[in-house]
């Protein structure tokens, strides 16, 4: 077998010549790599752009939202009595509450302890039903939509645990507890939910025959109006009882949902004197969401200066530098935030609420200024949130958030800038994959000529020795004569 490779035979650097030779080649494929990745550094400042403008645009839709503006804050004189939230939505104003009484769940308990929760009860069947009892226990009114629950008690698995296991497994509006202290262990039992209408009854069929008897599974049978009581009841199912500004109120739990728009109470004690609350504006949360668009427009501002800058000492170009569409963007938002909006008659510019453009093209917030501003509630909203359907009354939150959505439409200038940007891209890539199949054809067809020259020189190589060692031996024949 013959190994061969090429400039062995005749000393010439075939493959040293062939990647000079494509070095030379690849320089257009070099540009063009270098173009790409000019361009995909274009690309990606534009999607760094895209999300700064959405987020400076979407906080400047908050300013420009209702809710922003009606949010509010509610504050109790004593809120280990009664406490408020607010959903945001309540007006400003004050309230007086005073609780009467509040929500129970009726609970009862046997009155007689057994030694352990191992000891049997009786077999058996429960009915429970829920309801309202009149305040003498003489009636009991079934709770509309109620239906009664049958729990039965077997025989041999009717010990004081198994009774709670089985109650409890019956989803009845009654939950069951074994409470144990140095008398023995008891079983109560308490309605699941709170209010006059989630009282409870319970009947018994007895197996051992005598259902009313104080024996046996009879013990837990609650039914004063049939006489049948054999529980004790500790506490009554009651609905909580308040004023609020003198007026009774009644609910079947202790968190008053409905009783004040935008506003939910939670009784926790029985009041003798009322409780204030205080619904004010939610200044604080006001101020977070001014602060919030100051930072996101910085962020920006920053981002586009950054881009679009040119160092001179480092001789180095943001991946913007030059771009019309960046530095238009640039000129048109601080042509916005140093403009004058006729929203309001109080403030005309961000500077005269605090916010005041710095020569970076940034915003400084003056802390003092916004808090006086803050303190002017219907200015301020109309100064950001005044929607005048384009005029120039249209409040900055408006302008801000119009100029977004613009910018960042399928059509807008972002949008538009980088699907060009893809397309150069892609022409780019392959005008790439094309030079390089040129290039493998250019190395292939280098390679064989110089292949071809190698073996070529090789053979004239050949050739001169043989020519030589001829001439030589010539020489020594006539030396020889």
């Amino acid at each position: 077998m013959a190994i061969s490779s090429p400039g062995i035979g005749s000393g010439l650097d075939v493959n040293g010549i062939v990647s000079q030779l494509m070095a030379l080649e690849r320089r257009p494929l070099q540009q063009l790599e270098r173009q790409r990745t000019e361009v995909q550094a274009e690309l990606s400042a534009f999607g760094r752009l895209q999300g700064a403008v959405a987020t400076m645009r979407d906080a400047a839709r908050r300013l420009s939202d209702a809710p922003t503006w009606s949010a509010t804050t509610v504050s109790s004189a004593n809120a280990a009595a009664v406490a408020a939230t607010s959903t945001g939505s309540a007006p400003p104003g004050s309230y007086s509450v005073t609780v009467a009484r509040l929500a129970a769940a009726q609970t009862l308990a046997l009155p007689t302890a057994l030694p352990t929760a191992s000891d049997r009860l009786g077999s058996g069947t429960l009915t429970i039903t829920l309801g309202t009892w009149a305040g003498d226990l003489a009636s009991f009114t079934p709770r509309t939509g109620s239906t009664p629950v049958s729990v039965t008690i077997a025989a041999g698995n009717d010990s004081l645990a198994a009774v709670r296991d089985a109650i409890n497994a019956a989803n009845a509006g009654v939950s069951a507890s074994v409470v144990n202290d140095a008398s023995g262990a008891r079983l109560a039992l308490r309605s699941t939910s709170t209010g006059a209408e989630h009282g409870f009854r319970i009947t018994v069929a007895d197996d051992d025959g005598t259902p009313a008897d104080a024996s046996g599974l009879s013990r837990l049978a609650y039914d004063p109006a049939a006489g049948a009581a054999q529980m004790t009841r500790t506490l009554a199912a009651a609905n909580a009882e308040a004023t609020v500004n003198g007026v009774p109120v009644s609910s079947a739990t202790n968190t008053l949902t409905d009783v004040l728009d935008g506003l939910t109470l939670r009784l926790s004690q029985v009041t003798t004197a009322p409780v204030d609350l205080t619904v004010a504006r939610d200044s604080a949360a006001l101020r977070k969401h001014i602060t919030d668009f100051a930072n996101a427009y910085n962020e920006l501002a920053r981002l586009l200066g950054e881009l679009t800058a040119f160092d001179a000492t480092t001789r180095r170009a943001g991946a913007l530098q030059g771009d019309s569409s960046a530095v238009g963007l640039m000129r048109q938002l601080r042509n916005l935030v140093g403009g004058q909006s006729a929203a309001g008659t109080a403030f005309g510019r961000l500077a005269d609420i605090g916010l005041e453009p710095q020569r970076d093209g940034t915003l400084r917030v003056l802390d003092s200024r916004l808090d006086g501003a803050l303190g002017r509630h219907d200015e301020l909203r109309a100064f950001f949130a005044r929607d005048d359907a384009g005029s120039a009354s249209d409040g900055f939150g408006v302008l801000l958030r119009g100029f977004g959505d613009g910018v960042l439409a399928s059509d807008g200038m972002l949008a538009t800038r980088r699907e060009g940007l893809q397309r150069r891209i892609q022409r780019g890539d392959e005008g790439i994959s094309r030079m390089e199949e040129r290039l493998q054809l250019v190395e292939r067809r280098l390679r064989e000529q110089y292949t071809r020259l190698d073996s070529q020189v090789a053979a004239l190589s050949g050739l001169q020795s043989f020519v030589t060692q001829q001439l030589q031996a010539f020489d020594n024949s006539n030396q020889r004569r």
